[in-house]
């Protein structure tokens, strides 16, 4: 896979390793969190997680999955905004999911479990799904991926993604609506859309 962002999707980033921490404020939530080069949103809060962050309502349910977890800004925020529940950060790359695991520590949240995706439990669903998801990883690659996971969301979950016009949020709304997974836009931004995706309950 070409491109700079490729060592993203790698188990094991080329890059070497640079360390810098950035601090995270959304006015409910203050987090410090080392960064690295080969894990995205190296140096900073993306323009589009912070969108996500700052539009979406509360998570609800008791368990929660942040899908592409990265340094875990999304995954630690889910766990502070609801402290009950068990939020499953979960990444391909090794050297994100220590980072997010690390964070989660330092940051003194609990209820994060920073896993890659063959650990989580096979019988596993989830009530919220909240997600930067990679676009660049390709299309094919990006269907098989949210076909995945939000075939395990529980009835009337939700899952919230942002994606930029530029990247095809709006062809991957209606592919998604398409294809049994229900899709709105819940709000737009700079160009990034945020987009719902609710599991019909099975017996409304």
């Amino acid at each position: 896979m070409a491109g700079a962002d490729s060592h993203y999707f790698a188990a094991r980033p080329a890059t070497a390793s640079a360390p810098r921490t950035v601090t995270v404020e959304l006015g409910d939530v203050e987090l410090q969190l080392t960064t690295d080069r080969g894990v995205f949103g190296y140096g900073q809060l993306d323009a589009g997680s912070r969108l996500l962050l700052t539009r979406v309502p509360t998570p609800t349910g008791a368990t929660m999955l942040d899908l592409g977890c990265g340094a875990g800004a999304i995954a630690l925020t889910m766990a502070r905004r609801a402290t009950p529940a068990t939020v499953w950060a979960v990444d391909v790359n090794d050297r994100a999911v220590e980072l997010c695991a690390s964070n989660a520590a330092a940051n003194r949240i609990p209820n994060v479990r920073a896993v890659r995706p063959d650990e989580v439990p096979a019988d596993l669903c989830f009530d919220t799904i909240w997600s930067n998801p990679p676009i660049r990883v390709g299309k094919a690659a990006l269907h098989d991926l949210l076909e995945r996971w939000l075939g395990r969301l529980t009835d009337g979950g939700q899952a919230w993604m942002v994606v930029h016009r530029h990247l095809g949020a709006d062809s991957l709304q209606r592919w998604l609506t398409d294809h049994g997974h229900p899709t709105t836009r819940h709000a737009s931004s700079a160009g990034y859309r945020i987009l719902r995706t609710t599991r019909p309950p099975a017996n409304p």
